[in-house]
């Protein structure tokens, strides 16, 4: 019979193992099948693997660093197999460990700040505390919330990140990783973790930490109705946030990041810190109604916006980047795009107090400045088309007239066609390369999508209609009278 050919009645070598009368944990975390068998749920190996000394020890080569002179199975393959064996999520094993309140207490041991938190035990530690957040639950929350020192800890890790994945895991990014998701909530909301980990974006720490302390609170922002979100939406927090942006000029990583989780407050479908392109090209090609946003979390962003517009600024700055095309006196930084980036944001969310302020503080003619100051930075032309869009389309009279009179949009506009070539000016923050034939500027595509709109939206705006009229007015003549003039271009 074919049960009886030798290569296919072979035993496994965990079995083989198993049937030895004095083994050892060491000998089966060493054999390459342990983890096959795991998953086979082979019932042999975990009756021997749910016994509580086998856990600790499993536990124990996940948290303790092994010593210097240790082999490599000691250093490497032994934590990455008694990992794997937990995120087996084998509902014995993991009982015996949230079970057990002391075996709880080594596991998250390893956050105590007096210990070595390699990035490779921190990634082994995170994946098992994920897998008792999705199979075992309730008795972790009850541990944590019995342990509150546990958020301490983490927010104070939160530079490695996959600490920080647990973080987000356990203030709800997910909300159905709880089934009492608002209780959790409510509790978590009660606690000072928003406190601690707002004061991780200061700008005293390192750009690590400011990063993933960001990237928490944006994660918190896409359950707009969650109590912490509410929470860190109110204007005292938004406050803090801006606070901590504004603390140091001379640390953009912190006010970078700050303004990351403010963008993620006004709009949660932004992703913090990834994609803004594909965000710029949603909303060129998608039709999309203001966001809806609380008043009073946009005026407290309102309150610093005098300090935000000042960084805007580039006289004082004499970095020098050059380029294939030129030289930028100085580059514009992440920060400042960063800063118009979350101008836009606000812009887009139709609250006509902003739309004021922004106009009577100049912010508006600023930032189309600096569309023209640097003509080849694509990601900073994406976010000064969407403030003029969301201008052009504001149902704010003032608004429009302040772009088409104030800022000379049409005039401006016509003024780049007529000459889109880099201009020599050396006053200018972009100067082309010397010796060289100045290029054409690089913003003209998006030019042309403004002009477009307003050319669409005169159909229904009188305002627009007449402005567009005596632009054309004048390029007319300028054309007419071109070959006759010796001086300065006509301005419009």
């Amino acid at each position: 019979m074919f049960w009886k050919l030798a290569s296919l009645s072979s035993s496994s070598p965990v079995e083989a193992i198993l049937d030895k009368e004095n083994f050892t944990l060491e000998e089966l975390l060493d054999e390459e099948e342990v983890i096959q068998e795991c998953k086979a749920l082979n019932s042999r190996l975990i009756n021997f693997l749910r016994d509580r000394a086998q856990v600790e020890q499993l536990l124990r080569y996940i948290i303790e660093e092994p010593p210097e002179d240790a082999e490599s199975k000691r250093t490497f393959k032994f934590p990455f197999i008694s990992c794997e064996i937990f995120t087996c999520e084998i509902d014995v094993i993991l009982k015996t460990l949230v079970e057990e309140e002391e075996l709880m207490n080594l596991l998250f041991s390893f956050l105590e700040p007096n210990r070595s938190h390699s990035t490779l035990l921190a990634g082994y530690f995170s994946k098992v505390v994920v897998c008792l957040m999705i199979r075992k639950t309730v008795p972790l929350m009850n541990y944590v919330q019995a342990h509150q020192n546990v958020f301490r800890q983490l927010v104070d890790l939160i530079g490695i990140t996959s600490i920080m994945e647990v973080l987000i895991r356990l203030v709800g990014a997910d909300d159905h990783v709880y089934p009492n998701f608002i209780d959790v909530m409510q509790w978590l909301a009660d606690s000072n973790l928003l406190e601690m980990i707002v004061d991780k974006l200061s700008p005293s720490c390192p750009p690590e930490l400011n990063a993933n302390a960001a990237e928490t609170l944006c994660s918190i922002t896409r359950n707009p109705s969650s109590t912490l979100a509410i929470k860190l939406s109110s204007p005292s927090f938004v406050a803090k946030i801006l606070d901590r942006a504004l603390e140091d000029s001379q640390s953009k990583s912190s006010l970078v990041n700050c303004l990351s989780v403010c963008i993620s407050l006004l709009d949660p479908k932004r992703s913090a810190i990834s994609a803004p392109l594909f965000h710029s090209f949603r909303s060129q090609h998608m039709y999309e109604p203001p966001i809806p946003v609380n008043p009073e979390t946009v005026g407290a962003m309102l309150a610093k916006l005098g300090d935000l517009l000042r960084l805007l600024k580039v006289s004082s700055d004499e970095k020098i980047l050059p380029t294939t095309y030129g030289v930028l006196r100085p580059p514009l930084g992440k920060h400042r795009l960063k800063i118009v980036e979350f101008m836009a944001v606000i812009l887009k969310t139709g609250n006509e107090v902003a739309e004021n302020e922004m106009a009577n503080s100049g912010t508006i003619q600023r930032v189309i400045d600096l569309f023209f100051e640097y003509p080849f930075n694509n990601l900073l032309h994406h976010h000064v088309e969407s403030i003029i869009l969301s201008c052009l389309e504001s149902r704010n009279d003032a608004i429009v007239d302040h772009l088409l009179h104030e800022c000379d949009l049409i005039g401006r506009v016509i003024s780049a066609d007529k000459d889109s070539i880099l201009s020599a000016d050396k006053n200018l923050p972009t100067v082309p390369a010397t010796g060289k034939r100045a290029p054409r500027v690089g913003n003209i595509g998006h030019i042309t999508r403004v002009a477009n709109k307003l050319i669409h939206l005169s159909h229904n705006r009188s305002n627009i209609l007449s402005c567009l009229q005596v632009g054309y007015v004048f390029f007319l003549m300028y054309r007419k009278f071109r070959p006759f003039c010796t001086g300065t271009p006509i301005s419009f």
